[in-house]
């Protein structure tokens, strides 16, 4: 429906502009659901029964984007279902986007397997283009985020309050869920001290993990939070009034140039 309604614009513009269908092939290998694009009644992508042959006069590549922080094995059998369902439009188009979810930095991952199935299918479809969007694994590993210990109190078990929020710093940890990974930190009874850390915002949820830790945790401790550059930077937000953390680069030799610091203002503008 969007190609039949803006087709004729896109295609009596000035600089040529190549437009693709994203196809949902109902194969789910994502196992939360929230983070799915193949799950029941999702809006991502047209699903086989649904999708209109006849009308695809203009329209030069497929689009499929059905997995999450996945492995090149999940790649394959998804390519399976593809090229049963939609194997016979593939062979009109001039490229394919695989979309994203290729953890393809992640250590244990699959590169010569990957390259193996784009070899392939590109042999199978006279040498189509493929395309890939791997967005996290650009910046897997990157970037840390620094908190400060407030306070230390014990409520039927060890709780550490931050300067910092799982609901507005990295709110991934509520909605995935997930449990982020801490700079000398272990899994609950792996170090001699157990702390549940809780952010400092309103919500009882607020509520990043439990944690061990070899020394005892008080005010001012610092805590380094790994993995943070991609989606816990972007979608940070100002719930409670609570400061955005500031941006800052650390140099090979050590020294920490602060690239953006927020305040009032930047909570206060966006509400008009």
């Amino acid at each position: 429906s969007q190609w039949a309604r803006f087709k004729s614009r896109i295609l009596s513009a000035r600089k040529r502009i190549a437009c693709g269908i994203r196809i949902n092939p109902r194969h789910s290998e994502v196992r939360v659901q929230t983070y799915d694009p193949c799950q029941p009644g999702s809006r991502l992508g047209v699903p086989r029964d649904q999708f209109d042959e006849s009308a695809l006069d203009g329209i030069t590549g497929l689009h499929f984007h059905a997995l999450c922080e996945l492995n090149a094995d999940a790649l394959e059998r998804t390519l399976v279902v593809v090229e049963r369902d939609f194997g016979a439009v593939i062979r009109k188009m001039r490229w394919m986007d695989f979309g994203g979810g290729h953890h393809i930095t992640r250590a244990d991952y699959d590169v010569d397997g990957l390259c193996r199935l784009i070899t392939s299918f590109r042999e199978r479809y006279d040498g189509i283009e493929v395309y890939l969007e791997p967005g996290e694994a650009v910046a897997l590993n990157a970037g840390v985020l620094v908190s400060r210990v407030l306070d230390v109190i014990h409520n039927d078990v060890n709780i550490a309050v931050l300067d910092t929020s799982a609901s507005t710093h990295m709110p991934d940890v509520l909605e995935m869920p997930y449990r982020p990974e801490i700079e000398g930190a272990g899994k609950p009874g792996e170090y001699a001290h157990t702390y549940r850390l809780g952010g400092m915002s309103c919500l009882a949820g607020d509520i990043i993990g439990d944690y061990s830790f070899r020394e005892p945790l008080q005010p001012g401790s610092l805590l380094v939070f790994k993995d943070m550059a991609h989606y816990s930077m972007v979608k940070t937000n100002t719930f409670n009034g609570i400061r955005l953390p500031s941006i800052a680069i650390e140099e090979a030799d050590g020294r920490v140039d602060v690239v953006r610091t927020f305040g009032y203002e930047d909570f206060k503008s966006r509400l008009g």
